[in-house]
């Protein structure tokens, strides 16, 4: 996947179309960026597979 968009332009468009998000679902220390993106997708109710064409999505935009 080629990324384009930062972190923040993501989570901002993320934010915009799950209004139920909030900055905290993003948070995540060194090293558990894995387990955020799992929390995200259980929130967001969706697989990782999902989850990871939601992200490439983003980037069409």
């Amino acid at each position: 996947m080629n990324i384009t968009r930062s972190w923040r332009e993501q989570k901002v468009m993320l934010k915009r179309r799950f209004s139920f998000l909030s900055d905290g679902d993003f948070d995540f220390k060194d090293g558990q960026k894995e387990a955020m993106l799992d929390n995200l997708a259980v929130k967001l109710k969706k697989t990782r597979t999902e989850l990871e064409v939601l992200f490439a999505e983003l980037q069409t935009y």
